[in-house]
């Protein structure tokens, strides 16, 4: 039987693949109906009702998004981006109805022979789903947001 910090990492392990793989519709199945995806701009603690994010989605944003990346239309994903991520330093703690985890991440993004390194700490809540979870946020921090990022069309 998994502990539950193998449960845990195995679930990002497998939110880090289905976005890797361009399993769009399977990722956004793990999310919750009060969802919520965040990246802040200029400040990890920046306040996203008075300044600019990269992006604050909630649930019917995250799957417009999606439908977007699924599309042939979505021209700043012409072609699309291939990426692979690596995660480390993965902690938790309990919350009511689940879990409070934070990770470390570098992403490697690949587009039209241009390479590109992302690297920063994510923020999860995790709610308890069965035997399973369900993304109630991903907050990103990525170490460069105070940086001009070229074309952050794909999911972190």
């Amino acid at each position: 039987m998994e502990s539950l910090r193998e449960r845990i990492e195995s679930f990002l392990y497998y939110e880090a693949r289905l976005i890797d793989e361009h399993q769009y519709s399977e990722w956004l199945s793990l999310w919750t109906t009060d969802a919520l995806y965040w990246i802040p701009c200029n400040s990890d603690d920046a306040d996203p009702a008075r300044q600019a994010m990269i992006i604050y989605d909630n649930r019917d944003r995250l799957e417009e998004r999606v439908l977007r990346l699924k599309s042939t239309s979505a021209w700043a994903q012409q072609p699309r981006s291939r990426t692979r991520r690596l995660l480390s330093n993965i902690e938790f703690r309990p919350i009511e109805g689940g879990y409070a985890v934070e990770s470390n991440f570098i992403l490697a993004e690949m587009r039209r022979s241009k390479q590109d390194i992302f690297a920063g700490r994510v923020m999860h809540t995790l709610r308890n789903n069965g035997d399973t979870f369900n993304i109630a946020l991903k907050k990103v921090l990525l170490l460069n947001n105070d940086d001009p990022i070229d074309n952050l069309t794909f999911l972190v």
